[in-house]
């Protein structure tokens, strides 16, 4: 058994403690993880514990955990505004806002922080994981993963392991995840990775049916009963966010330079409108 397959790998750094980093250290905390939840205040922190205790005790209501489990996963995690905190964990998830700069600042701090073994790896939706561990010394330690949203209710977690990615490394990650409950897709390092790549050309092409005049309604109808969606399209774009939306198919644009990709002229009004869909109280649809 190889030295990295022989670690243990129990305690774990989750960088940005947003919608998803919260997500991310509450399952990691329920399945027993040693999580240290870092972000820049301590008011984000507050955020992101309120809100875990607010989904621990609707768990404990509807009788899935018990008092001692809603404990112990409080228990399980650690807060701290300082990153060097880290440096005691096996691996991290980086899950901070979707800008590579911003990534490869975190991760080369990350990579000086954390113990030889540590893997790192990023919960981005569409970034180049490659061009994320170039500013690591252990590019074959770093690897993508893509939670979905809301993360405690979204089975699925896609691992994307660029060219540099070592298949320990994916084995490891696989391990983390099932540990996490969660299923396991193997996807690579292209734009969009495997999920994204075929949903979002969907939501775009959505969002040009309602530019071109056809009603929102009719629309999300038409792909709930005619193709067995559960939710329809437009819906669905206003709870991943229209920004979120739009970033990635510019990510996908610019990534594969082919024009099946290319925003809906719509997505760009309503960014720019500040209608993001439901976070911002108007999207395709008001809430």
């Amino acid at each position: 058994m190889s030295q990295l397959l022989s670690k243990p790998f129990n305690r774990v750094a989750i960088v940005g403690s947003g919608l998803m980093g919260t997500g991310i250290a509450q399952i990691a905390a329920q399945n027993g993880f040693q999580v240290t939840l870092v972000d820049r205040t301590l008011a984000d922190l507050e955020r992101a514990m309120h809100q875990i205790r607010t989904n621990l005790l609707k768990l404990f209501q509807m009788e899935q955990i018990n008092e001692s489990q809603m404990k112990r996963t409080l228990d399980n995690i650690y807060t701290t505004t300082d990153l060097q905190n880290s440096k005691y964990c096996d691996f991290a998830i980086e899950a901070v806002p979707e800008k590579l700069a911003i990534k490869q600042e975190i991760f080369k701090e990350l990579d000086t922080l954390m113990p030889e073994h540590a893997i790192l790896a990023s919960n981005t939706s569409s970034l180049s994981i490659a061009a994320i561990g170039s500013v690591t010394s252990r590019p074959d330690k770093v690897v993508g993963m893509h939670f979905f949203s809301p993360v405690p209710k979204m089975k699925l977690v896609e691992i994307v392991r660029s060219v540099n990615t070592s298949d320990e490394t994916v084995q490891v990650i696989r391990e983390v995840g099932e540990r996490l409950q969660k299923q396991i897709i193997i996807a690579n390092d292209y734009p969009g990775f495997t999920v994204n790549r075929v949903l979002v050309p969907m939501l775009n092409e959505a969002a040009f049916l309602v530019m071109e005049g056809n009603e929102v309604e009719e629309i999300d109808k038409g792909m709930m009963l005619g193709a067995n969606h559960p939710i329809g399209p437009l819906r669905l774009s206003d709870y991943v966010g229209i920004d979120v939306l739009l970033f990635t198919l510019e990510s996908l644009y610019e990534g594969f330079n082919d024009s099946k990709y290319r925003p809906c002229p719509l997505l760009k009004r309503m960014v720019e409108a500040g209608h993001l869909g439901k976070k911002s109280g108007k999207g395709f649809y008001k809430y």
